[in-house]
């Protein structure tokens, strides 16, 4: 069991600790409560712009990455539809390089044109490149709409359209940053060989004096139940007919989260793996096949997508997948099956949370949904899930009713 620090500032940064002397290096896990579902809907893509202008330079430091280099460091960020995380390691002599950066960036960053425009350039270049110019690069364009009519998933992290971005004015941005990067909107987890009281003093130090900030208040609105299947079909420049399909499933913090992460797994996780087994190997109706779940905070989806081998129609295929379905609703899983499964998610698990940075990107994320100690909890939930549970799922997920179907075809 880790040992678990934690201490909440008077600006309402939270901090989450735990030590690894077994590493001479330190990580810093900055996660800001800000993802692509707090946008407006007509200027979206912010949450993505600002994992870039974060390194952009900020109010007393003209470059991020120059000073973190020298003192021995690196570091990298990503954003999803929850939440913006952003992370570096360096040597523990030099950590307070890591403190004296993060902070700054959380205080204000260089609210200039030039490194608007710089950064918007290459976010527009990075959305021309993933959803215009590659094979399937829209697909999430078309499939999000699709599931979600009300909730924001309606768009990608990196933005419903092209125009958002590019016509962001400088205004917008700042009022972005103001309104969600504040101490108390984020958790800071540190790791690695620093003790908790050096941790607090540093923290104290650099974060102290940044002011809380009035952050915007979630009001989300929830995804009605879907009552039919919805379906699509598109014709692109592309090499294969792909078959996509999602199902809504529930959020992160739900009891059954657990339920369809296994479920997903026992369909498409190595070559026995059902739809693997069935649909490419044995039928040889797919030359590759996937299923995955969304890991959404909110209501998330369920998507299954594969290539037909040659020769099979894409309604072949999607029977084929529909027949995989009906056997999770009608007949209990083996229970050597679900071991198996159970067993390839503890030791990754227990492998991945070896590493220190690993350790600290955890603290963060269960930190922010309500307690860092659930990390520890993870193995036992999926342990806890049973063949029974799994079929009375299978059964509420998987209907036809509840299914966005997208026909991805090759044109000409």
């Amino acid at each position: 069991m880790l040992k678990i620090n934690k201490q909440v500032f008077l600006n309402g940064l939270r901090l989450v600790h735990s030590q690894d002397t077994s590493t001479q290096m330190v990580a810093l896990n900055m996660l800001y409560n800000v993802g692509a579902k707090d946008e407006n809907p007509e200027h979206t893509g912010f949450a993505h712009l600002f994992e870039h202008l974060m390194f952009g330079g900020s109010v007393n430091i003209a470059d991020f990455d120059g000073p973190l280099q020298l003192a021995g460091g690196e570091n990298n960020a990503w954003t999803n539809n929850d939440i913006t995380n952003y992370y570096l390691t360096i040597p523990k002599q030099n950590v307070e390089t890591g403190f004296w950066l993060e902070s700054d960036r959380m205080l204000s960053l260089d609210f200039s044109s030039k490194s608007l425009e710089a950064q918007r350039g290459v976010v527009m270049e990075e959305f021309k490149q993933r959803c215009l110019n590659q094979p399937y690069g829209d697909v999430g364009h078309l499939l999000r709409p699709m599931a979600y009519k009300v909730h924001p998933y309606q768009w990608p992290t990196i933005g419903k359209e092209l125009d958002h971005v590019a016509n962001a004015t400088l205004e917008e941005v700042k009022d972005f940053f103001f309104s969600f990067y504040a101490p108390n909107n984020a958790v800071l987890a540190v790791t690695g060989n620093i003790s908790f009281e050096e941790t607090v003093r540093l923290t104290e130090k650099w974060f102290g004096p940044i002011p809380r900030r009035n952050v915007h208040e979630r009001r989300l609105p929830v995804e009605p139940e879907q009552t039919e299947e919805r379906r699509l079909v598109v014709e692109r420049n592309v090499p294969l007919d792909s078959l996509f399909m999602v199902f809504h499933m529930s959020g992160r913090m739900h009891a059954d989260y657990y339920v369809f992460d296994i479920l997903s797994d026992i369909l498409s996780n190595g070559r026995s793996s059902r739809l693997t087994r069935n649909l490419v190997h044995e039928r040889k109706v797919f030359s590759s096949i996937d299923a995955y779940i969304s890991g959404s905070v909110d209501a998330g989806l369920f998507h299954i997508s594969g290539k037909p081998a040659t020769g099979v129609s894409l309604e072949e295929a999607e029977a084929a997948v529909w027949e995989e379905l009906s056997k999770l609703k009608e007949e209990l899983i083996d229970a050597e099956e679900l071991e198996k499964v159970k067993n390839k998610f503890e030791s990754a698990q227990i492998f991945g949370n070896i590493n220190y940075l690993n350790v600290a990107t955890n603290l963060a994320f269960f930190e922010m949904l309500g307690c860092a100690e659930d990390m520890e909890k993870e193995v036992e939930r999926y342990r806890a899930v049973t063949c029974a549970q799994m079929r009375v799922v299978a059964r509420n997920i998987f209907r036809r009713e509840n299914a966005s179907v997208l026909y991805y075809k090759k044109s000409g």
